[in-house]
Order: C-alpha cells, then structure tokens, then sequence
C-alpha cells in the first residue's frame, strides 16, 4: 500500500488490496479529490486513522437505464407527498449524513474535514446534493460528485422517512441525463432500484469514455 505525500498523484488502481485498499495520506484538497475520482479512487475512513484512498473491484454502478422503480414506488411517486431539490441546501444534505446512523457502524466516515473538502468541492461546482422536503421540512437527502463527463459519483444519503430517500434517488435520475452513477461498494439498498456490480476495469473504462 503506497503511501502519499504532498504531490498530487495516486498509484495505480491495479495496486490495490483486494478490498480496494490503495493508499493512504495526502490531503482533501479540491486537486487531488478530483484526480481521485477522476481515476476511480474515493475516500473513506474514520475520524482515528489517516486518510485511506479507495478503489474497490468489482465496483456497485447504476445504469440509469436499468432503474428499478417498484409499483407501490410509482404510486407514492404519483401522490407526490414529496417536493425534490438540487443543490437548494448541500450543507444541511452532509451534516444530517454524517449524522445518521448506520447498521454496523459506530460514528461517521464523514468527518469535519470531509464535510469542510466537500462544501468546498459544491462552492466550485464539482458537488452536487438532492433534498427531499415534506412541506417545509428536510426529510432526506443525498451527496455526490459531478465529474463534468455524464458520470455522478454518489458518496452517501440519509433517510428520517420512509421512501423519502427513494423518491430523491429516483427523480434524481429520472430528471438528469447521466450515462453512470457510481454507488462505489453493495447495499441492498441500492441494489433493490437496480445497481449492480461491474468490473474495476469496466468502470475506469466508463470514466475516460
């Protein structure tokens, strides 16, 4: 496992652990996030150990175009209880995610200094957010990466009622016009509206694509 410094660079993704593990170090900064997800790495740890760098194979993806969307999703859909947002309140998104609790997880991988690199990566464009409100209140919410290439790299969502989160997913999708959404590793969450895993190759093949 390569360990970084202050230049700007990342090994190989084919060097990684067999559990995507690449590297460790560096910093958050707006360049080398960007270089990250651009070469198929993201960042994930905990708040106790260094910045650990990313690139698991397989990799979880979602084609827009093999969406599932349920029965009983299309009738809550039609009822519109929901009202869905794009970047109306990225800050509030990240801190109610960093906050919401997650089977088999004890505290957040979204820590301060995450929160603080991603504010800056949405004040420049590059991080996006989807609110779901039920009348005035936020009710669900998610985060992600715009690469600029049709690919949106999802990082994480909260949910406080039931199918809100779905619905934000869905209309999300529904009303842009992305080629790919990286889900980066399984929920069956996720898998339940259509995403499944492809290659890591596959993958760094869709981002130069």
């Amino acid at each position: 496992m390569h360990k970084l410094t202050s230049e700007i660079w990342f090994p190989n993704v084919n060097t990684a652990t067999e559990d995507g593990l690449l590297a460790f170090g560096g910093d958050l900064s707006v360049e080398r996030l960007l270089l990250a997800y651009k070469s198929g790495i993201f960042p994930w740890f905990d708040k106790e150990e260094p910045i650990l760098w990313w690139s698991p194979d397989p990799r979880f993806v979602l084609f827009p175009e093999k969406l599932k969307v349920s029965k009983s999703m299309k009738q809550i859909l039609k009822k519109q209880e929901f009202e869905v947002t794009i970047n109306k309140d990225f800050e509030t998104v990240i801190n109610a995610c960093s906050r919401a609790k997650r089977e088999g997880q004890i505290g957040s991988w979204i820590t301060p200094e995450m929160i603080e690199a991603y504010l800056e990566l949405h004040e420049l464009g590059y991080a996006k957010s989807v609110e779901v409100w039920k009348g005035k209140k936020l009710v669900a919410g998610l985060y992600g990466v715009d690469l600029g290439n049709h690919i949106f790299c999802g990082e994480s969502m909260f949910t406080e009622e039931s199918n809100a989160s779905k619905v934000g997913f869905i209309t999300f999708i529904e009303n842009t016009n992305y080629k790919l959404i990286d889900c980066q590793v399984y929920t069956k969450h996720l898998e339940s509206l259509g995403a499944e895993e492809i290659s890591r190759e596959e993958f760094i093949r869709a981002l130069k694509n």
